[in-house]
């Protein structure tokens, strides 16, 4: 099977370039599935109803989420009807789950959304939760495994990759907006530190950088928002999974005049 996966959409820019590439790039290279992130969907944060639809609309068909995934007071409802995830590693009381399991291309694909915890809201342990959920998708014979790993800090992205080599298809990295450069395939797990954002790239994390610039030189805080025009990019990790491992990866930079940069995930010798 053949799985692409887009990191944080931020607002109208990051909708805007799916609606432009998402379709063309499913049908070019192939893809069986797509999954994406919401969380900043929605002017920056969450995502509403109608976004969300939107998105479904444009080829998503899973949607993970991140420490923004409750703002937007209508999203709880969408846990019932949409195809879309949360952090696995809230508390069990909350709504909604981090985990589906899919059926493509006559195999099995589990998604599973896990939100680490430096600079984090409260959650269960990322890394405990993680093992666990692996052991019990295997134990119902669920080989293929995706994981959208929603953290600030790299060192615990690395360490998730870690813990799950060998025994997962891939973690891919959200949250921070920056792209980093480490896409790897080993052991058959692929690993992307962070995919970074889809939406606004001539700024601060896809917000325009009046608020950011203000914090940083005075401290005081403020609202952010999304640029009304800017430069934008879509960014897309292209993965070919079967029988447990990652055969093979790319990821994909479209720009809005229209450059496209590929980059192959390198392999280390198992």
């Amino acid at each position: 099977m053949r799985i692409a996966f887009i990191g944080d959409i931020v607002g109208r820019p990051g909708r805007e370039m799916l609606k432009a590439h998402l379709k063309n790039i499913r049908d070019e290279h192939s893809v069986d599935f797509v999954i994406a992130n919401y969380e900043n969907a929605s002017h920056g944060f969450g995502v509403t109803v109608k976004n969300a639809n939107e998105l479904l609309s444009f080829g998503v068909d899973c949607m993970t989420g991140g420490n923004h995934s409750w703002d937007k007071k209508d999203v709880e409802a969408l846990f019932d009807t949409h195809e879309i995830l949360r952090p696995h590693n809230y508390p069990d009381e909350v709504g909604g789950t981090g985990c589906k399991v899919y059926e493509i291309a006559g195999e099995k694909l589990a998604v599973l959304n896990l939100m680490g915890h430096y600079s984090m809201p409260f959650a269960d342990n990322a890394f405990r939760k993680a093992k666990e959920t692996v052991q019990k998708l295997k134990e119902q014979g669920v080989e293929n495994i995706f994981i959208d790993f929603h953290a600030e800090a790299s060192s615990e992205k690395r360490a998730m990759m870690m813990l799950l080599q060998g025994e997962v298809n891939g973690i891919i990295g959200t949250h921070t907006h920056i792209s980093s450069d480490d896409l790897q395939i080993a052991n058959g797990t692929l690993y992307l530190s962070d995919i970074g954002l889809t939406g606004c790239r001539d700024n601060v994390i896809g917000m325009d950088s009046k608020v950011p610039l203000k914090q940083f030189l005075t401290g005081m805080k403020g609202h952010f928002d999304i640029p009304k025009k800017c430069r934008k990019i879509l960014q897309i990790a292209i993965m070919d999974f079967s029988d447990g491992r990652c055969s093979h990866a790319f990821k994909l930079k479209y720009f809005d005049d229209e450059r496209v940069l590929k980059t192959d995930a390198w392999i280390e010798e198992d």
